[in-house]
């Protein structure tokens, strides 16, 4: 009994590092990431601002009208 004793960890390769991984990196590589997500998000969302038409205005306030470029009911 008792749990400090030793224990079987198999020997795996895996590209992200085995079971118990720290990369030298992980804070710059992950600032690195959530600026790429940041960017390709900021491009979509003004790529469908610009996009955005609506013909009728809605019958309720819809939270994009705020910063579209074409206003419902003006074409």
């Amino acid at each position: 009994m008792g749990g400090g004793g030793w224990y079987y960890v198999p020997k795996v390769w895996t590209p992200t590092g085995g079971w118990w991984n720290n990369p030298t990196a992980w804070k710059r590589n992950t600032g690195i990431a959530g600026g790429v997500i940041f960017c390709l998000a900021a491009g979509v969302f003004r790529l469908s601002a610009n996009l955005e038409r609506r013909p009728i205005k809605p019958r309720f306030n819809v939270p994009s009208e705020r910063w579209i470029k074409h206003p419902p009911g003006i074409q």
